[in-house]
């Protein structure tokens, strides 16, 4: 029977994956977001519409790792610097967001229901999260992310995903389940949680550093995958033998690698099975919902779907004018978080595991969560006249000034540490990839943050924020680069200046068509000057040395012109200074002048 189950599962995969794919893209050509495409996938093909698949269940303990994952990549997030800077936003607004809305809806649940006090918390307090899954992506493709508006937004769904631990343990605190009565009382739970937060940090400290510096060393991309994600399943399954939230431990294993080099390596090889294992989630709660309960009750599911938009729509726009935020961004931010998120399914599971609720209503209010992301991606194209800012005069503006720009440096050697200094000294914010370990350390002793990574990957570039950056250089040794893989960075990231540092003359060769703003040659610059001040110290007039500098130039060009576009190295050959040239021309003139004497 045992191969039999392997082949189930192989054919489970074809429908989910199949039906997945054709919604998703459905959903995204609609502008819905890939989440809702997941869950009505998954609800097609569940048991109660198609019966193609079968075993939520089963599926459900494989796909919460991708709930882990993603709070792993959240932690991932939380350099101290950053939290520092953003800390007003997330520990204020959005601390403020969570208590507020939390508590209004849940009392709408109970006013609603009629149901214990204790059910209703369990229900309403995780309608106060919103879906990090479909906020983030709306702002990245509205190029929002990294402003002031996508920040904040992005603060208060931070606090959001760190709130579930809490949430958490609050459903725990309520449990009637008896096997959680007889679990340890809350102070050791309090003393294993400080235990296990410490443990984490002094091995990520002590052990992840070190094995991720010899990993780096060692050149192998593939040890990295295995370690980030060995990296999350252990931080997880420590804190859920520890009878705590595996959540909570992906996210610690997170916080504990943010401000460490490899931070944006982790992040692009974690992300392909974050987003996979993420989908595999929303399409079990698809299959998990129960579709007969949501018909008994469709005007309750729009009701309450409508009163939660409403309430927590209310609650955020009112908090953000109270954090300064003009009237149409903070009516817009009310619409952007107005939904529910995926995080409330996981609650709801956990309420449902606690006794605190029945599965009918875990299946009911879930239904009302996908409802309300269903209205958001509707809701923001609707009020996309009344949220956009009224046309400034130009009478009396001042005039557009140079205010800075991204750029991303790839190689931080001697020609990227020169190129990423006079940049910081325009006082454009720069961020450093390399992958040479011990340049990286030496690096950080001088105060400079270098990343490690491989900056020709565009997931990793994309990880390092290429998409808002204005200029991406290229200032590693070597002649890994090329015209494709040029092309595919140029097509993934448009909108950045590409300029290339090249090892040699072959090397430009190799990158002939290439969509780049400017190739520089190594060496070239350095050479020149060299030559001139040689000259000089021989005593040649400085006019000569400038005009054989220009000369130089000029054949050099047009050389390198004929070299490309033929691909032959010894193409242009003649318009080289050589030794035979010079002897050449010294022959000429010396007959010339013993014609003049004779």
């Amino acid at each position: 029977m045992e191969p039999h189950g392997e082949v189930s599962l192989i054919q489970d995969a074809v429908p989910l994956l199949g039906f997945a794919l054709v919604f998703v893209l459905i959903f995204r050509k609609f502008g819905l977001g890939a989440t809702l495409g997941f869950l009505v996938a998954g609800a097609m093909v569940g048991p109660q519409v198609l019966g193609l698949v079968g075993g939520a269940e089963s599926k459900m303990g494989i796909a919460e790792l991708g709930i882990a994952l993603l709070l792993f990549l959240v932690g991932l997030e939380l350099s101290p610097s950053r939290l520092w800077r953003m800390r007003r936003d997330i520990f204020g607004l959005g601390l403020l967001q969570v208590v507020l809305c939390g508590v209004a809806v849940a009392g709408i649940v109970w006013a609603a229901t009629q149901s214990t006090l204790a059910a209703a918390l369990a229900l309403g307090l995780p309608l106060a999260l919103s879906s990090t899954a479909q906020v983030l992506p709306m702002l990245q493709s509205a190029g929002r992310l990294r402003t002031p508006f996508g920040e904040r937004a992005f603060a208060i769904l931070l606090f959001q995903d760190l709130s579930i631990v809490p949430l958490i343990t609050i459903i725990a605190a309520m449990s009637r389940n008896p096997a959680d009565l007889h679990g340890p009382p809350g102070w050791l739970l309090g003393l294993y949680t400080l235990g296990a937060i410490v443990g984490l940090i002094l091995a990520g400290r002590f052990l992840l550093q070190p094995l991720f510096r010899l990993i780096g060393n060692l050149g192998e991309r593939e040890m990295f995958v295995f370690a980030g994600l060995f990296t999350v399943i252990a931080a997880a399954a420590l804190m859920e033998w520890l009878g705590l939230s595996a959540a909570l431990g992906a996210f610690i294993a997170g916080v504990m690698l943010a401000d460490s080099p490899y931070r944006h390596e982790l992040e692009a090889d974690v992300e392909p099975f974050r987003t996979i294992l993420l989908g595999l989630f929303f399409l079990a709660v698809g299959m998990s919902l129960d579709l007969g309960a949501i018909a008994d009750r469709p005007f309750f599911v729009a009701g309450m779907a409508i009163a939660l938009i409403v309430t927590k729509m209310a609650i955020i726009m009112g908090l953000a004018l109270l954090f300064g935020m003009k009237r149409r961004p903070a009516f817009a931010m009310g619409l952007l978080l107005s939904q529910g998120g995926e995080f409330g399914f996981v609650l709801f599971a956990q309420a449902q595991a606690a006794f605190l609720v029945e599965a009918e209503a875990a299946s009911v209010f879930g239904a009302i969560i996908t409802l309300s992301m269903a209205t958001t991606p509707f809701l923001m194209m609707l009020t996309r006249n009344l949220r956009a800012e009224p046309e400034p005069s130009a009478e009396g503006m001042q005039s557009p000034q140079h205010d800075g720009s991204n750029a991303i440096v790839v190689g931080y050697g001697r020609f990227g540490q020169t190129v990423a200094q006079m940049l910081i000294g325009q006082d454009i914010p720069v961020t450093l990839i390399d992958t040479d370990v011990e340049m990286i350390e030496t690096a950080g002793s001088f105060g400079m943050k270098v990343y490690y990574g491989d900056g020709t990957r565009t997931d990793l570039l994309r990880q390092a924020g290429a998409a808002d950056a204005e200029l991406i250089l290229f200032c590693q040794d070597g002649d890994g680069l090329d015209t494709e893989i040029l092309e595919s960075i140029h097509h993934a990231f448009p909108n950045a200046s590409i300029f290339v540092r090249a090892y040699d003359r072959r090397s430009v060769m190799k990158m002939k068509g290439a969509p780049v703003a400017g190739i520089v040659r190594e060496m070239l610059e350095s050479a020149v000057l060299m030559a001139r001040k040689a000259m000089e110290a021989v005593g040649v007039d400085q006019q000569e040395i400038d005009r054989t500098e220009a000369e130089y130039r000029k054949r050099d060009s047009a050389r390198l012109k004929v070299q490309k576009e033929t691909g032959d190295l010894r193409a242009g050959i003649e318009r080289m200074f050589s030794q035979d040239a010079l002897a050449k021309a010294v022959a000429k003139a010396d007959a010339e002048a013993m014609a003049r004497d004779g």
